[in-house]
């Protein structure tokens, strides 16, 4: 018996009618077409089922602790990713490759304590960052100077270390204020004289003493000329005082032979 062709109009109407099968909800999730609600799960790591048309996933309120080189599937359409409220202590620099379309990422909540300027590089459409109640001491600018799109940054409730090492990101917000939400919980946590200092009330004159303490081209010229020398001299020096006593000791021996009867 032959087999009839469909003919093409038909095929394109019931291809039209039953699409293929998009990738199935992560389990224990809810997923709201586009968006993905994976919060209060008990997961551990981000789910990888998750469909490329998301544009909003929320995994708030679970236990990842690293966000690994491959934690996230390709999510092209994503807007919006909250991981708020889980036990984060690591981002590989890698971790957020992918996500280009990114605008909007709550880390906040967080046991974060380093940050690099290689993580946040994909996100080239970034507008806010909530990087607030980590254990942040310091932030290098570099991390927010990786986001050209950027319009918000919330710091508050971190650990800020007060020394000459925060300078550099004292400088970034001096000169970004209107990028900085909540600059009045910017707070000093160390040294304890300035515990709850505002982080945004110092001025050039806090920073008097931060010596630049990198060397000139001129006193690396110097090093090099005096080093060698000094060692060459010190050679002479040992050399001159070891024939000194060489000979001290030649003489008394002369000295004694001739008294000998």
């Amino acid at each position: 018996m032959g087999c009839r062709r469909v003919p093409g109009p038909v095929l394109a109407l019931l291809l039209l009618l039953c699409p293929p099968p998009s990738p199935a909800c992560p389990a224990a999730c809810r997923c709201p077409p586009p968006e993905v609600d994976c919060s209060e799960r008990g997961l551990r790591e981000v789910p990888w089922s998750l469909s490329t048309n998301t544009s909003t996933l929320w995994l708030g309120y679970n236990f990842i602790t690293v966000l690994g080189a491959r934690s996230f599937p390709p999510l092209p359409g994503l807007r919006l990713l909250s991981l708020v409220h889980n036990r984060l202590e690591l981002i590989h620099s890698q971790a957020l490759r992918g996500l280009g379309a990114l605008q909007e990422l709550d880390l906040s909540h967080n046991h974060l304590s380093v940050l690099t300027s290689e993580t946040f590089l994909p996100l080239t459409s970034l507008a806010t960052l909530n990087l607030g109640s980590n254990r942040l001491g310091e932030l290098n600018p570099g991390v927010p100077g990786a986001l050209p799109q950027l319009r918000a940054l919330l710091l508050q409730d971190n650990p800020w270390v007060c020394s000459c090492s925060i300078l550099p990101l004292w400088r970034w917000l001096s000169h970004n204020r209107e990028k900085v939400r909540e600059k009045s919980l910017l707070l000093c946590r160390v040294p304890e004289q300035l515990n709850k200092y505002p982080i945004m009330a110092f001025g050039d004159e806090s920073f008097r003493q931060c010596q630049d303490t990198s060397l000139s081209p001129q006193h690396y010229i110097t090093f090099f000329i005096i080093g060698p020398f000094s060692f060459i001299a010190s050679i002479f020096f040992c050399t001159f005082l070891g024939s000194l006593v060489v000979f001290y000791h030649s003489l008394r021996r002369e000295s004694h032979c001739w008294r000998r009867p």
